[in-house]
């Protein structure tokens, strides 16, 4: 896995050194090109090609920060700092997008007319077609690799290529009629520009803050750990991610309550290993519950309290139950929906029912929350 960690960063880094080099170029041709012809949407996506180029040199950084080897301080390594790196791109992509604004206004206050060159518009259209295919390749990148930085430059970037086709067609409307929209459309540009960044920041935030794992990827840890004969159910899985490359999480498994200590032991060792190695997880924690084998009026009790819990809105699933006979008590997990409007007010409803119905029990009812798919 660290032979995989370490080429990781070197595609990313890789990738991010092509995207500054081109976009250094763009900027450089773009700026002459602008000035040339006092076009201020064209400087202005001359400038945001800079910030593209510093968002790549940000990138690298961040990945180097995060590939350092864990610590006593970190002892789950420096993955998150690429979080912290995203965060920081958004934040200059919006001021970017900000400053941006402020001088296309000034502009349209104080109008400059045009004067529109073949060679600037030949620059511009080939800015076009390289970030197209720039866009393209950081973003395919980005995929393979699992780098939420490369896919931003990449969509970025063929954002880019799309607000340069619009100044092309800024300037052949001035050169047809006349009008001339170039401090107009240096507005809209900078709109997109701080749109973008709004959203970067806010996939950052919900990054650090911790969101919820890939409901496909969730799954499949539930079924290849459902594939071991003895497990009747997988449920409570709990993902913590510590950067793109390591994920560490818990679970609860049925199992039933005849197996002996060494035999749950060996499929906990089991459970992990299929995990870490398919899904590239790993499991820290494995908690079990039993499953009643020898008492047949516990299977009508469960049928008769799983009608009653599943039977009101915002139930989403229920698991972990377990009868004492010897100590009168129920237990059991029932798994509660957000969108209820008071999931407390619903949990203790669930548990005044069970209880009514199945007086001479005590239940203990955990209220679980939608953690994962």
């Amino acid at each position: 896995m660290e032979n995989e960690v370490t080429s990781r960063q070197k595609v990313i880094v890789r990738t991010s050194i092509i995207g500054i080099l081109a976009n250094i170029f763009l900027a450089g041709v773009k700026v002459a090109a602008g000035l040339l012809s006092h076009s201020i949407a064209i400087v202005l996506d001359a400038v945001n090609n800079l910030s593209d180029a510093l968002s790549s040199i940000i990138t690298i950084i961040g990945t180097k920060l995060a590939g350092r080897a864990p610590d006593k301080r970190h002892p789950l390594g420096h993955g998150r700092t690429e979080y912290l790196t995203a965060m920081i791109i958004s934040v200059i992509v919006l001021y970017a997008g900000v400053t941006s604004f402020i001088e296309s206004v000034k502009v349209i206050l104080h109008p400059q007319t045009p004067e529109y060159r073949t060679v600037s518009l030949i620059v511009v259209a080939i800015g076009v077609v390289i970030k197209i295919l720039l866009g393209r390749y950081v973003k395919s990148v980005g995929e393979r690799v699992n780098s939420d930085s490369l896919i931003a430059s990449g969509t970025d970037a063929t954002m880019d290529s799309i607000i340069s086709a619009s100044t092309l067609v800024a300037a052949i409307i001035f050169l047809v009629s006349g009008l001339s929209l170039e401090a107009w459309l240096g507005a809209i540009i900078s709109i997109v520009i701080i749109k973008s960044g709004i959203e970067l920041l806010s996939e950052s935030i919900s990054d650090i803050l911790g969101r919820r794992p890939d409901g496909d990827l969730t799954k499949a840890i539930k079924q290849t750990i459902c594939t071991f004969e003895p497990v009747h159910g997988a449920y409570d899985l709990i993902l913590h991610s510590y950067g793109p490359d390591l994920q560490v999480g818990s679970v609860h498994i049925e199992i039933p309550d005849t197996m002996r200590a060494d035999e749950i032991d060996e499929l906990m060792r089991d459970i992990q290993y299929k995990v870490l190695k398919e899904h590239k997880v790993i499991l820290e924690g494995i908690s079990i519950y039993s499953i009643n084998t020898k008492n047949d009026e516990a299977a009508r009790i469960r049928e008769k309290v799983t009608e009653l819990v599943m039977n009101h809105e915002y139930v989403l699933s229920m698991h972990g139950f377990y009868l004492d006979n010897k100590k009168k008590t129920i237990t059991f997990d029932v798994v509660l929906d957000f969108a209820a409007d008071d999931r407390v007010a619903l949990y203790k409803k669930i548990c005044e029912e069970v209880q009514a119905a199945f007086p001479e029990y005590a239940f203990r009812v955990s209220m679980d929350s939608d953690l994962s798919d």
